[in-house]
């Protein structure tokens, strides 16, 4: 679900940069008085979870992949707006760095995983949990329900920005850029998560936020029942917990097929019969310093476990990247010490 550059036209583009920038103004002044303590450790670690578990891609019905998302969790245990924050640095990461979605194409993947996604999914969660208590299963039920959802409503949003771009921009017939009309983006992209995909979701959300309850309970809430006697948050744990998963990233490997709308000029035009002039112009426009999570010097007939220890290198990378620019993010949001007034005169 990472839109490439070329699938979009740049006035589709700029119009979801547009949609997207009063969120990004908003949750960033919303943490601007909470990114101290514990909280940039936590944005900075669901940022990297996000980032990692993006990496692990699953086969779909239809022979393409797709992959969880996780900032559905973030909004659970952060917030909305802090999971707004976490999920869009990873995206942009993602883009800047690995070539995983388009940079003309940054707003549109931030307002459909990182805006629409977070936002609703945490909607769907406070509707079912309700005032139930913070350790209850109907939580757990509406973590997993609402992670469903949110995932669902991505894949629709991004079905209906692929499918209308022949409707719009078009000559003799032929699409200047994503080919496939609303009657074939939509289904296409709504049938693989619907079922594979989107249970992936809710699982990844249920299990999260049970992990998080029993690792970290003062996360999502000061009151719970066991959180009295519960030792300081066990560190070494999650730091192993994070190391087993970046050492699975390499399972993403293992499904084959690209993610729908996600094709290469060349798989394209084999699968349409010509290349969209817009794809042709934009499609490698930026050079990503590790495209597709591997590196240059990785031969092209790199067995699976050349491409695999790029590819936990990559999540590595990715994580440390994350993580700096949450610090960073720190830095430049830190609340300003109020200025002195001056004395007043008599």
């Amino acid at each position: 679900m990472h839109i490439p550059d070329g699938y979009i036209s740049p006035a589709t583009a700029l119009a979801y940069y547009g949609a997207t920038l009063p969120f990004w103004h908003i949750s960033t002044q919303r943490l601007r008085s909470q990114l101290a303590g514990r909280t940039v450790p936590a944005l900075a670690l669901f940022s990297a979870f996000v980032f990692v578990v993006m990496m692990f891609n699953v086969p779909v019905p239809g022979g393409t992949t797709a992959h969880a998302v996780g900032s559905v969790l973030a909004a659970i245990v952060l917030g909305p707006w802090a999971a707004v924050v976490a999920t869009s640095v990873a995206l942009i990461v993602q883009a800047l760095f690995f070539g995983d979605g388009g940079i003309l194409a940054i707003g549109a993947n931030c307002f459909i995983l990182a805006v629409a996604m977070p936002l609703v999914g945490y909607g769907v969660f406070r509707l079912i949990a309700g005032r139930s208590p913070l350790e209850s299963r109907r939580r757990l039920l509406a973590a997993g329900l609402a992670g469903y959802v949110g995932i669902n409503v991505a894949a629709l949003l991004v079905g209906l920005t692929l499918g209308i771009q022949p409707l719009l921009w078009s000559e003799n017939g032929r699409a200047l850029y994503s080919p496939y009309g609303l009657d074939v983006a939509v289904p296409a992209l709504l049938i693989p998560h619907l079922t594979i995909a989107g249970a992936a979701e809710a699982i990844v959300t249920m299990a999260g936020l049970a992990l998080v309850r029993r690792l970290s309970p003062e996360l999502v809430g000061p009151s719970l029942p066991s959180a009295a006697n519960t030792s300081p948050r066990p560190r070494a744990i999650v730091l192993l917990l994070a190391a087993v998963l970046v050492l699975l990233t390499p399972l993403g490997l293992v499904a084959s097929g690209a993610a729908w709308g996600e094709w290469s000029a060349e798989e394209l035009e084999h699968l349409v019969g010509y290349v969209p002039s817009g794809l042709s112009r934009w499609e490698s426009w930026w050079p990503a310093p590790l495209p597709d999570y591997t590196f240059p010097w990785l031969p092209a007939d790199a067995g699976f476990f050349q491409q695999a220890l790029a590819y936990i290198l990559s999540a590595i990378v990715g994580i440390g990247l994350v993580s700096t620019v949450i610090l960073a993010l720190r830095l430049v949001l830190r609340p300003r010490p109020p200025a002195d007034h001056p004395p007043a005169t008599p």
